[in-house]
């Protein structure tokens, strides 16, 4: 039995997987703008966290012949997870958590401030760590290539942010599985370069649109025709911002493994479970055609794949094994997906909620991670029963401490 809901599109059919998980009628409207398109390559593939997003819904898997759309892609072009078990286990850790958040927290730049300026504490105030040097080094060849035609989409942090948080739903966090090893997860993408790439592509695409008297549903939904000027440059800026947002995690993670390798000498990494985008395009065959696909808040889940699905900051994640389902695009979801605007969320909950819904958790517990609180999430569980047929759960793991920006 198939676990997708399907909905008419005005040119392909819309396929769900949201059983049990409300769909919002502003992302309803999303979903049948973008099955409006002409180059929809079979049907829209859509998760169980779905929800609206700029253009196209977060949590959908679009897949296109000849097009690419840049506002799908998003600005935050590369966002991703990344994972790794560790040789030690819960009895391990000390009672109080409070130390290892502090010392993470001083060991990887986090959150924005100087609205991004020389003293933003979100970038390197200091050296970078030779991880973020080396990596660089690899990188900054292309980087150069595109901002070398492309001036206005320099960005003066690409070095400063590489190996850095930033701020919204991005996090560090130490969890216990179910057998009680300690595993550490992390979730940011490409930060400010790749945000600059993405808003100066999106209103490329937009002018280009205006060009050629192309009317679309939604302004966002602009695209560049394959073989194009645009379509050329784009693909190799938003292969660059891939590029740097899994490099950006590895240094992260080097970061966070030196922080417990100093409280613990022994430490090794047992298991690194997968370093996913769950924000990206790349070009795969489908139903026996090549195609782009483009990933908006969706993980890829080919068959015996491993993914990350995270909870929200009080609220379990899965580690998951894809199975290769034809009809998501071998897609699954990126998390819970967001149940409220993070407007609502701050109008609606306390901190006196939030230090309620994060008990156990070593983390921020003030009025400006309320957005972020668990309840503006989606329920985990219900979101991991729509996708039942899409993968299998290999570990559960639980929050111990969690760091946002």
């Amino acid at each position: 039995m198939s676990g997708f809901q399907a909905f008419e599109g005005e040119k392909v059919h819309i396929k769900a997987w949201t059983k049990g998980v409300p769909i919002e009628d502003a992302a309803m409207r999303q979903l049948r703008n973008v099955a409006s398109l002409p180059f929809i390559h079979k049907h829209l593939a859509v998760m169980p966290d779905v929800h609206w997003g700029r253009g196209a819904t977060v949590g959908s898997v679009i897949p296109t012949v000849g097009a690419i759309i840049p506002a799908a892609v998003g600005v935050d072009i590369g966002c991703g997870m990344m994972a790794a078990r560790l040789n030690i286990r819960a009895e391990h850790l000390p009672d109080n958590l409070f130390e290892i958040r502090s010392l993470i927290e001083a060991a990887v730049p986090h959150g924005r401030t100087d609205n991004g300026g020389r003293n933003d504490v979100g970038a390197w105030q200091v050296d970078p760590p030779e991880a973020a040097k080396t990596r660089w080094a690899d990188l900054e060849a292309g980087y150069q290539a595109v901002v070398d035609k492309h001036p206005k989409a320099a960005h003066p942090r690409g070095f400063g942010h590489l190996g850095t948080l930033g701020t919204g739903n991005h996090f560090i966090e130490l969890c216990l599985d179910e057998a009680g090893d300690v595993w550490v997860m992390l979730h940011s993408g490409s930060r400010g370069v790749g945000n600059r790439f993405g808003s100066y592509f999106i209103e490329r695409a937009k002018h280009d649109m205006r060009r050629w008297f192309i009317n679309l549903p939604d302004q966002d939904l602009a695209y560049f025709p394959e073989g194009s000027e645009g379509f050329i440059d784009y693909i190799r800026a938003v292969s660059w911002a891939q590029k740097y947002a899994r490099a950006s995690r590895e240094t992260m993670m080097d970061q966070v493994l030196g922080v417990l390798r100093g409280l613990f000498p022994t430490l090794d990494v047992t298991q690194e479970a997968v370093n996913c985008h769950h924000n990206y395009v790349t070009r795969e065959k489908h139903f026996g055609k090549d195609v782009f696909i483009t990933r908006k808040g969706a993980v890829s889940a080919k068959e015996g794949e491993l993914g990350i699905i995270p909870g929200s900051m009080g609220a379990k994640s899965f580690i998951v094994r894809g199975k290769g389902n034809p009809d998501s695009f071998c897609t699954c979801s990126h998390g819970a997906g967001r149940a409220m605007s993070r407007t609502e969320a701050k109008r609606r909950f306390t901190v006196e909620d939030h230090v309620a819904a994060t008990a156990g958790v070593e983390c921020r517990k003030d009025a400006e991670v309320i957005d972020e609180t668990p309840m503006a999430y989606k329920d985990i569980d219900a979101v991991m029963a729509a996708q039942a047929d899409l993968v299998d759960i290999v570990h559960t793991l639980r929050q111990v401490v969690c760091v946002k920006g």
